[in-house]
């Protein structure tokens, strides 16, 4: 199967249309005529992975991450991202990102992180658009089907996501058990009054600075910060099952491994 009818199977998920403007997903390096047969799916396409991409001699690298968000005014060595768009360039490696488009798809990023935490009643927190008579958008908030304390929420959160650690704000804030909740996979920045206008008690989410956190919690709402990595690496998994699947069973298919790229010490 050629990558232009991988991307057609791909939209078919995802569509690009469904992106933020400010969003770049899409083919951002290949030929359309490039006959896929080996696939590398992962977060971002940094050093590591794109080095990988290359040992395993693969066709398409596709990330939830764009690599390019800027427009580029030069292709060469002098930066990193030149260095690897050289590299996938020079290897016939097609590159594809699916990043908003994926976390605001019906069935993507928001439905598969609020099923994690068994959120029911979901709707998004910032609503990009509508679709065969529903809402789509970034985030979810709604009701847990089990209503808990927010240490147990944290726990869960962390052994559903595979997360080390988490960082909570507003641990005082709650009192008694957490009914209903809001989880914005990825960067929850600006997102904590929309959790509050959802009637949320607790905003699951990552980046969240300092700042964001207290004043949350001075508006009534806490936070579990689990990373920006650790809320959205389910990305990999999913996308593993659904291009063997749903694409081309006979396309070899490979997940990067977990890598938390920041750690604490």
């Amino acid at each position: 199967m050629k990558c232009g009818e991988w991307i057609s199977r791909l939209n078919e998920l995802a569509p690009e249309s469904y992106a933020c403007d400010w969003d770049n997903p899409g083919l951002l390096a290949g030929r359309t005529d490039k006959e896929i047969r080996k696939v590398l799916i992962a977060l971002d396409a940094d050093d590591g992975i794109v080095d990988l991409a290359v040992r395993e001699k693969a066709d398409l690298l596709l990330t939830h991450h764009p690599l390019i968000f800027r427009p580029v005014r030069r292709i060469n060595d002098q930066d990193f991202i030149g260095r690897r768009l050289l590299k996938l360039i020079g290897n016939d490696i097609c590159y594809y990102a699916m990043h908003t488009n994926f976390d605001a798809a019906p069935g993507c990023m928001a439905d598969l992180a609020a099923g994690r935490i068994h959120l029911l009643e979901g709707r998004p927190l910032e609503i990009l658009g509508e679709a065969d008579g529903a809402v789509y958008g970034i985030g979810k908030a709604g009701i847990l089907l089990k209503a808990a304390t927010l240490q147990e929420l944290a726990e869960q959160v962390k052994r559903e996501f595979q997360i080390p650690s988490v960082t909570v704000y507003g641990a005082g804030v709650i009192k008694g058990l957490i009914r209903r909740a809001a989880i914005c996979p990825g960067s929850g920045k600006g997102m904590t009054e929309a959790a509050k206008q959802a009637g949320a008690q607790v905003l699951i989410t990552g980046d969240i600075g300092h700042h964001d956190g207290i004043d949350a919690a001075a508006e009534g709402v806490a936070v579990i910060d689990a990373g920006h990595y650790g809320l959205e690496h389910i990305f990999i998994e999913f996308m593993a099952s659904y291009c063997a699947g749903k694409i081309d069973p006979h396309a070899e298919i490979l997940e990067a491994p977990l890598r938390f790229p920041a750690e604490v010490w």
